[in-house]
Formats: structure tokens, sequence, C-alpha cells
């Protein structure tokens, strides 16, 4: 008899269980944070990918972990435990598609105040029309993310809150589902300080335009404007947009803190 067969005879039922549960709760927390992670969780990837990398990465985590609580068969307490490693997977992959949602709308925000909102596009990862300034703004960060290790740090922070939030413990605190809530608060505030800059730009060249209109009422200030408005726009999108990177990095450090407060 092989072995190995031998072995997997001679282990009961205690220990199949012990083995299960050593490998399946960090499966359930690491396949909700890749369920919603940017870059893993649009819809460019498949589920099939997600698996693979969610399977990959328990492989990887799980020997490290503290002791897992042992999964007694199918029932309530194992359910409720599914559930709570789901949604500290989800909060902590959500946390980080905020961020990136920070500069989608910053992007809506500058491309309708430039004139160039006109100019949609589908975006694959979300399916929905958003503008081109948008997509550039974000395919930028996402590039940005990863050539900063994001990713990695993100999945660091994900191993971490295993001896954070220790499994069996309980589920994500109130303090922290608000802190979540919040978020929307802080993506709104980065999105319209991201956006000020050619915003107060705009507004600028829309009083010129005002007095203009009022020194020359025979100028067609309609067919002149836009064109300019568009043309500044660009410009001023070329000359704020080398300070995106160090914004980024900003905001990227302050929601890390955020992803290591969970408790």
């Amino acid at each position: 008899m092989d072995p190995a067969l031998g072995f997997i005879l001679q282990m009961d039922g205690a220990e199949i269980s012990s083995w299960v549960s050593r490998w399946f709760w960090p499966f359930t927390r690491i396949a909700g944070f890749f369920m919603v992670m940017p870059l893993f969780g649009t819809r460019l990837v498949t589920n099939r990918i997600r698996l693979i990398l969610a399977l990959a990465t328990t492989a990887v985590i799980a020997p490290i972990l503290p002791p897992m609580p042992v999964m007694e068969g199918v029932g309530l307490e194992t359910m409720i435990i599914v559930a709570q490693q789901l949604l500290i997977g989800i909060a902590l992959g959500f946390a980080l598609e905020v961020l990136m949602q920070i500069f989608i709308l910053a992007g809506q925000m500058v491309a309708m105040q430039t004139g160039l909102g006109m100019a949609q596009m589908v975006d694959p990862s979300n399916g929905v029309n958003v503008a081109v300034v948008a997509q550039w703004f974000l395919i930028f960060v996402n590039l940005l993310f990863i050539s900063l290790n994001g990713h990695l740090i993100a999945i660091e922070i994900l191993a971490d809150s295993f001896f954070t939030l220790p499994i069996g413990s309980g589920g994500l605190s109130g303090e922290t589902l608000m802190a979540l809530a919040k978020l929307a608060k802080w993506m709104f505030a980065a999105a319209i300080v991201l956006a000020l800059p050619a915003v107060a730009s705009m507004l600028v060249v829309n009083i010129a335009f005002g007095v203009m209109a009022r020194l020359a009422p025979q100028l067609n200030i309609f067919a002149v404007g836009f064109p300019v408005t568009m043309m500044l726009g660009l410009i001023v999108i070329w000359i704020t947009f080398s300070g995106f990177g160090v914004q980024f990095q900003g905001l990227l450090a302050e929601l890390f803190y955020f992803m290591r407060s969970f408790k």
C-alpha cells in the first residue's frame, strides 16, 4: 500500500476536520478580498482566475497563521464564521476600491468643467460609461498602484488581519463598520482636492469670458469660448497631472493605515 494512502486511512475525523479548517477558514477571507480588490476584482478578471489567486495566496499564507478553530461539519456556527470572514475580506478590498474611485470622481469633475465631459467611453472594468479623462486617471493610478507594490502590501495587511482579527473571535466591530461608511466622505473630499486646481482655473477662464462678453457684445462668446476652454483645460490637466503621483502616495499610505486599524 502507498504510505501516503495509508496515512490518510489512519486519520480520524478530528484530524481531518483540523486539517480542513487550517486551509478553509483563511480561504474564505482571502476569497472575499480578491472578489472586490482593485484590478483583480474587476470584470476583466474571470472568476476562475480569482479562485486560482485565492487558492495560491492561501497556500502561501496559511502555514504562518495562528491556530484555527476546528470546523464541526456544516452548521449554523460554521455559516456565521464563513459570513464573518467574507465580510472582513470584502471590507479590506472595498477600502482599496474607494481609493481608485477618488480618481474616477476627480476625472469626472475635471472633464465637466473643461468641456471634455462629452468624450465618454465604456469602462471595461465596471461596464459603465465614464469620461475619457476619468478613465485616463484610473489607468494611471492602477499602473502606479502596481509599480509601488501596493498589491503586495495589501496582501501583507490581509495576512496581518488574521492576527488582529482571529478567526472565530467575531466579525468587524461597529466602530470599524462606521469608519468604512465614512470613507465616502473621505472619497469626495479627496476628489475635490485633486480636481480643485483645474476647477479653479476654469472658473477664472469663465470669468474672463464673461468680462469679454460685456465689453464686446458683438463677439460670439460661445463659438470662441468652447474650443478655448477645451484647449486650456488640457493644458491645466497636463500641469496638474505631474503632482498626482505624490498625492496618490499620500492617499495610499493613509488608506493602508486605516486598513491596519481594523478590529
